[in-house]
């Protein structure tokens, strides 16, 4: 089997053989790109120096590197897990399975946010910074601003702020549990122009319609919720953004298109304004954002 042959020297090896391997798990096209991302990115070999067999030059060590990498592909890990890091807005980021692996739909929320009104030195809160990439993109187009990112787990913290020296932005990372809105509260008297937020969104019940990759490797606390409590972290964020935004302080969120209709009629209960959702790229409903009055 091919399985097998992946220990032995990738010259007896082609790129076709590289990405059909992956085909059951992610289909021909899927495979494909999968394997050309790998290779450019981590080996420096464009598809046209493969193609002129570029995979016969690599280095032993080289070899060696992308046989074990092929494993884990072939074991189901994300490529971005394998390789490291995710490509967000442009700029290559440093992921573990301590964190999510950034989506388009999230770049689409930061360009919503740099597309809003804002002061001229705002002051902005990421409430689940995960990897950072929310709150280090901002900082990078926003070079006036003053960021923090809030998370729970220590250990996307470690990658959050490890992501901010990469790039060469400053943000500061710290821990909260935004579900003890009392206690932050009571902890400080910040003030925010915007506070921005992609939180835990899905339900228990939603496991069924998800693919295995995202099931067995990333991480269970950055993505699910109780199926009988789905809002419970925008009804954290969103009570301390009452007190915590100045007047007129924008409140984004990527949501669940599931309860989009209900986290807008929670808001209006709340007594924001302006409160409007907008569509992904894919045309469901997956941001929503306020005004504090």
């Amino acid at each position: 089997m091919f399985f097998a042959r992946l220990i032995v020297p990738l010259h007896l090896m082609n790129y076709r053989e590289l990405w059909q391997v992956l085909v059951p798990r992610y289909g021909e096209r899927e495979a494909q790109a999968v394997v050309r991302l790998l290779l450019d990115h981590v080996f420096g070999l464009s598809l046209a120096d493969v193609l002129a067999g570029g995979l016969d030059s690599l280095p032993v060590p080289s070899a060696t590197h992308l046989q074990a990498m092929m494993q884990r592909l072939m074991a189901g890990e994300p490529v971005q897990y394998v390789m490291g890091e995710a490509e967000f807005c442009g700029r290559w980021l440093k992921v573990s399975p301590a964190v999510l692996i950034p989506r388009p739909e999230t770049e689409e929320l930061c360009q919503w946010v740099l597309s809003a009104e804002l002061p001229a030195k705002p002051r902005i809160l990421d409430i689940g910074t995960g990897s950072g990439c929310i709150a280090c993109t901002l900082a990078a187009e926003l070079p006036d601003a003053r960021v923090e990112g809030w998370d729970i787990s220590e250990e996307a913290l470690l990658v959050a702020r490890e992501n901010a020296g990469r790039i060469g932005v400053h943000a500061v990372f710290s821990r909260h549990d935004i579900l003890a809105t009392a206690d932050i509260l009571q902890g400080s008297q910040q003030k925010w122009d915007v506070i921005v937020s992609n939180p835990p969104y899905i339900c228990q019940k939603e496991r069924a319609t998800m693919a295995p990759h995202v099931l067995q490797h990333e991480p269970a606390t950055a993505l699910f919720v109780p199926d009988d409590d789905a809002l419970c972290f925008y009804r954290a964020i969103a009570t301390y953004a009452l007190a915590a935004l100045d007047r007129g302080g924008r409140l984004f969120f990527e949501i669940n298109p599931l309860y989009a209709e209900e986290l807008q009629a929670m808001l209006l209960e709340l007594a924001f304004c302006d409160v409007s959702i907008r569509i992904d790229a894919f045309g469901r409903q997956r941001f929503i954002s306020a005004i504090r009055p």
